[in-house]
């Protein structure tokens, strides 16, 4: 990764720093040390907000309150980009060469080659920016604000500095903001600084705060409420705001080339350089053996027509905008057409454990109570008889609701619609009610309020008191299960309260200990009466006295269904699956186990140890360790770094702003698409679906991509050097040129173009993810394809030029012998099409009619051959004459021969790959 790191300041606090940009987390550190009003003072605006002059002049003097996203290239700057690739460089000296000789038309063909290459690329990565850009657009935020003294709704985009923000759970912030005024206010600021836990907000001013996550009196813009209210003053907005300055160093960082980029210039500069001392050496020759001056170079040209697979940047362009339609399917946008090929090099996928291995959403899975254990999945208010609970069961589900600050935002919905805001365990345990058709709305008016004591982590717990419609007042009571526990004197069993005496308290104990031990979250339920005078409580022990414990609520992130199997794939692919999470080092063992993943000691690694490590040590330990637990944002730099230094090539998932650098230096960096959109700014790819089953799927289209990729590069490749070949050895044996360069560039580009496009279109092999990973170094052209495009070609070349001398010497006519060997070469490549279909597996191994593509490519070539041979127009231009059946037979015998080639040596390295294994 250039551009962008994670450094350490002198005071110990973690910048960003790009080139001589230096952005500090203490930024916003004047209005966290100011009184509010000061604040409003210098900021020039009350507690009642802007007027509408005001904001109406403020947003004429700044930019728009959004955040600086990567500046969008224009459809100049990507058509301009489509060049760069050394296969264009190479097609553009030849045509310039072959214009400068006068032969106008060869040049347009290549120069068309040229244009199809570009618009190809051009549609695709222009496709790919505005579908990025129509996620973003799917979206509009509005934020409430307080102008001219009245609360009003607006566009967030028209947010002012000044502006007063009201906030409400569920709500994102808009802008960076000193709080002015707080009720229960928590807010979620893991998009920013990787902390899980909301951050209780205040109102007073702090004698310093230097780093984000100290700042309790500030509220950053892209950060959520999750709990409470308040209200507050903009202080900054888009790029001023700690979300814009990172957004900002994060477009100015520099992308590595991928593996596919980098095989391609080796490529295409081993091909220039064959192809050049090729031309070389034939005009050397032909002035020594007294060949004309132009004859030979047009001769020499005609070498490198021949040589220069000129269909090649044409069929990746199309391999790889066909692979990003592939992978959209899977519900996955690939930004660039270069990364698509990418993800078939994967062999370490690095995945956040939440929304992707999980469903990302907190739910109640357990209700146990002294006599019954219920498992909520199925579990509801209606039911078979035996099926419905005991009355615990609706018991802890009710105090559940009333020692809740959660709601339903759409209650009118279906169940499975309905939208649940506030904090995640209490969103679960309302959930749970809502499914079990409890009637909260009702429950709520019937069980008013009168005081509550919220969740501190002083207490551990969360009280609620309430009218009771049969008990007169009730406290209800949610916290942690020691805690309860230990200050319950009674159980309820279904409506009975019993004493809590020794062994009934010690198998409660046991029972949360042993979930606990599982990596789960549990909540204890119980409740207290108290007299029907009481009106507040107080935040002491004496709340709990004399409580009557009801049961616990089992919590967590359910595994998504097919998490389990698709971590099998994956490993069986040869892919390392890591998994990334801010959870206790427990709670990650207990999911590794559960999907598969090594848990053993050695297996996982928790962020306080992760951090003590040397880079030898972690050098020494990075291919053992499966599970980080409690990492954060910049421990996934080291990771990232400690593979790729391995020579793997390195996928990264993300959301948070804070993931972008992530993002940024992994080999093939993947957002959410639930991310903020500085994360699929910086990603090469975006999920539209947030299940690692995607990104598995993705990468195995990224395989087929780069199989398909090498089948067409080996079908074209052996086709240009038997051309080059034939053309060799006729200047060897002194003899007419057996093709002329119209001819060669009409195979390269047109007969050949379409099989090679119909080989792009190959479904994918059924073993394609029981091979091992493309490894980074590997040449793309590998041993078995440099033996096969090296006999195909020698064997192929000798017997077209046995056909051009065989017609040549029995019918005197060069043009007929030309014209013979002309369809002959081109029938030979849309034959041994077929057996380029698969380079590990035998012709008779797979069905010739499944690519349907292919055959059409076949028929295609076969139909556009018939014009050049037989319409006058044509022949004039192509130097043919018109051939009977007999002719076109001769061109079968070469392409027989050349598929029984192929597949010879394609049971030697079979046979290889199987004594090996």
């Amino acid at each position: 990764m250039r551009g962008l790191f994670l450094c350490l300041s002198e005071q110990g606090h973690i910048v960003f720093c790009s080139g001589r940009v230096w952005y500090n987390a203490s930024m916003s550190e004047t209005f966290t040390t100011a009184s509010i009003a000061d604040t409003l003072s210098s900021l020039r605006t009350k507690r009642e907000g802007l007027t509408s002059d005001q904001v109406r002049r403020r947003g004429s003097e700044s930019m728009p309150n959004q955040l600086p996203a990567k500046k969008r290239l224009s459809g100049i700057q990507i058509l301009l980009e489509q060049f760069k690739s050394i296969l264009i460089y190479i097609l553009l000296g030849a045509a310039v060469v072959t214009f400068l000789l006068g032969d106008h038309l060869d040049a347009y063909v290549i120069l068309a080659a040229v244009a199809v290459n570009v618009v190809v690329g051009f549609i695709q990565e222009f496709r790919a920016q505005r579908a990025l850009e129509q996620l973003r657009e799917v979206v509009t935020h509005y934020a409430v604000v307080r102008r001219d003294g009245k609360r009003m709704q607006v566009d967030a985009r028209s947010i002012v500095r000044g502006d007063v923000v009201i906030l409400n759970a569920g709500d994102t912030v808009p802008a960076d903001m000193r709080l002015s005024d707080v009720s229960e206010l928590l807010i979620n600021e893991a998009s920013l600084t990787g902390e899980s836990a909301p951050i209780a907000k205040t109102v007073e001013p702090l004698r310093s705060a230097v780093l984000v996550a100290e700042q309790k009196n500030m509220a950053f813009m892209g950060t959520t409420v999750v709990n409470g209210s308040g209200e507050g003053v903009v202080t900054a907005i888009g790029s001023e705001t700690q979300l814009g300055n990172i957004a900002t160093l994060i477009s100015e960082t520099e992308q590595e080339p991928t593996p596919l980029q980098q095989k391609l210039v080796g490529l295409g500069k081993l091909l220039g350089y064959v192809i050049l001392a090729a031309a070389a050496v034939i005009f050397g020759i032909g002035l020594i053996l007294g060949y004309e001056l132009r004859e030979t170079f047009a001769t020499a040209v005609a070498l490198a027509v021949a040589a220069i697979p000129e269909g090649m940047a044409v069929v990746v362009t199309v391999t790889l905008a066909i692979g990003m339609q592939r992978i959209l399917k899977q519900r996955a946008l690939v930004r660039k057409l270069v990364a698509a090929e990418t993800l078939g090099s994967t062999t370490v996928i690095c995945t956040d454990k939440t929304g992707t291995l999980t469903e990302g959403e907190m739910h109640v899975v357990r209700i146990i109570t002294y006599n019954d254990e219920f498992d909520t999945h199925g579990v509801a208010g209606a039911g078979d008889a035996e099926n419905v609970p005991a009355q615990s069961y609706f018991t802890a589900l009710q105090i559940g609701v009333l020692a809740s600050e959660a709601y339903i935002e759409n209650p009118e919905a279906a169940v499975e619609h309905r939208t649940v805001v506030g904090m995640p365990t209490e969103r679960a345990l309302i959930l749970l009610a809502s499914q079990a058709g409890m009637n909260l709305e009702q429950i709520r008016k019937e069980h008013e309020r009168l005081d509550v004591i919220p969740f501190s982590s002083e207490y551990k717990y969360m009280a609620s008191l309430n009218r009771d419609p049969e008990h007169g007042m009730t406290i209800n009571i949610k916290g942690a299960p020691e805690v309860l526990l230990h200050a319950a004197k009674k159980v309820d069993l279904d409506g009975t309260e019993q004493v809590l005496d020794k062994s009934k308290r010690e198998k409660l104990r046991h029972q949360y200990q042993q979930l606990s031990s599982q990596g789960l979250r549990l909540l204890a339920l119980g409740y207290k009466r108290v007299s029907k005078k009481t009106e507040t409580i107080r935040e002491d022990e004496s709340v709990l006295e004399d409580m009557v414990l009801v049961g616990f609520a089992v919590i967590k992130d359910p595994l998504r269904a097919d998490a389990a199997q698709t971590i099998k794939r994956c490993i069986a692919a040869g892919i390392r699956p890591v998994m990334l999470t801010g959870d206790h080092r427990l709670t990650a063992r207990a999911i590794a186990e559960e999907i598969g993943l090594p848990h053993a000691e050695e297996n996982v690694i928790e962020g306080a140890e992760f951090a003590k490590l040397s880079r030898e040590e972690l050098m020494q330990r990075i291919e053992k360790i499966s599970v980080y637990a409690r990492v954060t944002p910049a421990d996934k730099l080291r990771i990232i770094d400690a593979w790729q230094e391995k020579g793997e090539v390195v996928a990264m998932t993300g959301d948070g702003v804070n993931d972008a650098p992530a993002l940024k230096a992994a080999d093939i960096g993947v957002a959410l698409g639930s991310g903020t959109d500085v994360a699929k700014e910086t990603a090469d790819m975006v999920l539209l679906k947030n299940h690692f089953s995607t990104i598995v799927g993705a990468v195995e289209q990224g395989r087929i991509i780069y199989d398909n990729i090498k089948k067409a590069i080996l079908f074209l490749l052996s086709d240009s050097f038997t051309l080059m070949i034939l053309v060799v050895a006729s200047l060897f044996f002194q003899w007419p040129l057996p093709l002329l360069a119209a001819q060669i560039l009409w195979i390269n580009l047109v007969t050949d173009s379409f099989p090679s496009i119909g080989l792009t279109l190959e479904p994918g092999e059924k073993d394609i993810m029981k091979q091992p990973p493309i490894p980074r170094k590997q040449p793309i052209i590998d041993n078995q394809m440099k033996w096969l495009i090296g006999l195909v070609s020698l064997l192929t070349g000798l017997l077209l030029l046995g056909v051009f001398y065989f017609v040549w010497n029995n019918t005197d006519s060069i043009e007929r012998a030309r014209t013979i060997t002309f369809v002959a070469a081109a029938f030979t490549t849309l034959l041994y099409s077929f057996s380029y279909r698969s380079i590990r597996h035998y012709i008779w191994q797979s069905n010739p009619f499944a690519n349907r593509y292919l055959l059409l490519g076949i028929l295609a070539g076969t139909l556009f051959q018939l014009p050049v041979v037989y319409f006058p127009a044509f022949q004039s231009i192509f130097k043919t004459v018109s051939l009977s059946a007999t002719d076109w037979l001769i061109a079968l015998p070469t392409g027989v021969a050349a598929i029984i080639i192929i597949e010879i040596v394609k049971l030697i390295f079979n046979s290889k790959r199987l004594r090996s294994s």
